[in-house]
């Protein structure tokens, strides 16, 4: 089964990686951008076949080593 984590800097939280994209994106002439937040994205495949299990391991491995809980959000999304 196939699965989608999405890492993101919780809101308020500084975001200093962002706000240089933004200002390169800028640089190159590309208008319009309001703001920018960068993120990580996993794309990992489960070894079960059970969505429940599948999403609590993705919990469990989001909790204890793909994102920092004190400063950034989670989404697990299980496309298989």
């Amino acid at each position: 089964m196939k699965a989608r984590v999405t890492v993101t800097l919780k809101n308020g939280v500084l975001d200093p990686q962002g706000k240089a994209i933004e200002g390169a994106l800028k640089s190159f002439g590309i208008e319009g951008i309001g703001s920018v937040r960068q993120g990580k994205v996993f794309d990992i495949e489960v070894e079960t076949a059970d969505r429940t299990r599948a999403e609590a391991m993705l919990k469990e491995a989001c909790e204890k080593l793909l994102a920092n809980l004190v400063v950034e959000n989670y989404t697990i999304e299980v496309l298989g």
